[in-house]
């Protein structure tokens, strides 16, 4: 697994609007007069990043401020909004009685429900009356697919002496710096005055950067095979004009020559271009899915074989340190907190293999650690961790190591998971789990596989198909590369935080993968699913 070292090119960018609710009437004489600051934690420390402007005399402020942030999957990204009652200037008061609240949230929680509404609490944990703050996010990057463009043109100059042009015609998106970068160039009609060029597709970013009021220069010349081109004529566009199309209007544009038009009196143009067809294919984003009310389901593994080393002695990998989490723990914690914010009711499964477990002890691949096989969902990360501390204790560590029943258990699961498999060494039943990883990919499953320890992982990179196509035995390739594998021991000196936001990387791309595979839509009707991929707790779809 190759780790991304420098930002993505593609950064997904957010907007955030605020607004609240009742709240605390700090002036006497009049209402307060409210502002909401936006802080960010980076190392700890709480810095400002923007704020909203200043509404007077109002209780039940809506803010037209925008904030925009960037949004990363494979972040715990910790927000905090404040609110205070401003007096005149713009600085905020120190004294006590301008705060009027303030509420801490991740950004990952904002863009799972789309709409988030807290109620604001003051210092000390305490409620700010009944005071709430609403914020609404909004994504506004997304590369937006792509468009299908079909032009014509009718009485075009003539340039050739002895039979008509040769027209073709080049599209050139006006940069932010003027520039003029080529974005496409059609074919060549021959000897036609009213020609009819193919249908061309082309990304919505090379045409305009997304921006549909971004100025597109069009023109029109008459071939030369030499390459020396005669001008024909120009005229500039944009997307939101050629847009109109599709409300029935008729999208045309006079092609002019500049010079003609200074020298000749009665020179109305040099033809006539015309868009006779648009067809727009949106290509979904992350968290168009997200926002759209798709939820991720997180199910962590556990591997209890006895190359673990008994977990009461101190160098085992189990062994619990009441001040220092073992690499288990570390690894789970560190993917299981961001996975929580896109899963709204905060239960997940938590399974070990390769045990005895009671009360027959018999061997294990496929267990659930807080012994209930009806439900194997534990309260939150926290839970997961009780479970797992508890569960040591009763069971007793073996072999081999077989992922495989996992893998088979959670493809069969309708909505889309996560999983994070986490073992000590390659794995005994290396057929099986290829074959198993197989199937999965044409399954609503993305697999994270964590090496503890330090064994000699090299035969587990086969399962991450970054060097080549992972194969089943039969020689079968996946349909999505579905599998991260990391040694934890390369994120030894680097935070938690590295590893998961090393090996949660690749989730969003595989999420819509597979959603694009399956042709389901953000806006899918839950009854039009060919399964229910979508939870029952749907949001509002997103568009």
């Amino acid at each position: 697994l190759s780790c991304p070292d420098g930002p993505a090119t593609c950064v997904t960018k957010v907007e955030l609007r605020v607004s609240c609710k009742a709240l605390l009437d700090r002036d006497t004489l009049n209402k307060s007069d409210p502002c909401v600051i936006l802080m960010v934690q980076n190392d700890g420390q709480w810095i400002e990043l923007d704020r909203t402007e200043v509404i007077k005399s109002n209780l039940h402020p809506v803010f037209g401020k925008v904030f925009s942030l960037d949004y990363y999957f494979e972040e715990v990204q910790k927000l905090r909004f404040e609110v205070y009652d401003i007096h005149g200037t713009h600085s905020i008061g120190t004294r006590d009685d301008d705060f009027l609240g303030g509420v801490e949230c991740t950004l990952g929680q904002i863009v799972a429900q789309k709409k988030m509404v807290k109620p604001l609490l003051l210092k000390y944990g305490k409620y700010a009356g009944k005071s709430t703050i609403t914020v609404h996010a909004e994504e506004i990057s997304g590369n937006n697919g792509y468009v299908e463009l079909s032009f014509c043109a009718k009485k075009l100059d003539d340039k050739d002496l002895f039979s008509k042009s040769d027209p073709f015609l080049e599209i050139y998106r006006i940069n932010d710096d003027e520039t003029e970068q080529l974005v496409y160039r059609t074919e060549v009609i021959k000897n036609n005055l009213n020609p009819v060029w193919e249908p061309f597709k082309v990304s919505l970013i090379s045409l305009c950067s997304c921006d549909e009021d971004r100025k597109l220069k069009c023109l029109v010349w008459d071939h030369d095979s030499r390459g020396k081109h005669d001008f024909i004529g120009e005229f500039y566009a944009t997307f939101r004009e050629m847009q109109k199309i599709s409300s029935g209007n008729k999208v045309s544009w006079d092609c002019m020559n500049p010079k003609y038009k200074q020298k000749k009196r009665n020179y109305k143009n040099s033809g006539v271009v015309i868009l006779t067809d648009l067809k727009l294919h949106r290509v979904y984003s992350f968290l168009d899915y997200i926002m759209g009310g798709c939820q991720i389901h997180f199910t962590v593994a556990i591997d209890f074989t006895a190359s673990n080393g008994d977990p009461r002695n101190s160098c085992s990998l189990h062994y619990i340190n009441p001040y220092q989490p073992n690499e288990y723990l570390k690894a789970l914690i560190a993917v299981g907190e961001i996975c929580q914010d896109y899963d709204s009711d905060k239960r997940f499964s938590a399974l070990g293999f390769g045990a005895r477990i009671p009360p027959n002890y018999e061997v294990s691949h496929d267990f659930a650690i807080n012994f209930n096989p009806e439900d194997d969902e534990c309260e939150e990360i926290q839970g997961v961790v009780e479970a797992y501390q508890n569960c040591l204790p009763k069971i007793q560590l073996y072999g081999p190591t077989n992922v495989a029943p996992i893998i088979n258990r959670l493809a069969k699961v309708a909505r889309y998971h996560i999983l994070l498999i986490l073992t000590d060494g390659v794995v005994t039943d290396m057929a099986d789990t290829r074959e198993a990883i197989v199937r999965a990919s044409y399954q609503p499953l993305s697999i994270i596989i964590v090496g503890v320890g330090n064994a000699d992982f090299t035969d587990m990179q086969i399962l991450d198909g970054d060097d080549g196509v992972l194969r089943s035995p039969k020689g079968e390739p996946v349909l999505r590369d579905i599998v991260q594998f990391v040694p934890f021991r390369d994120f030894k000196t680097a935070s938690p935080a590295a590893l998961a936001k090393c090996v949660l990387a690749e989730v969003p791309s595989q999420v819509v993968e597979y959603f694009s595979h399956k042709a389901i839509s953000p806006m899918s009707p839950m009854r039009d699913l060919p399964t229910p991929i979508l939870s029952p707790v749907a949001t509002t779809p997103t568009e």
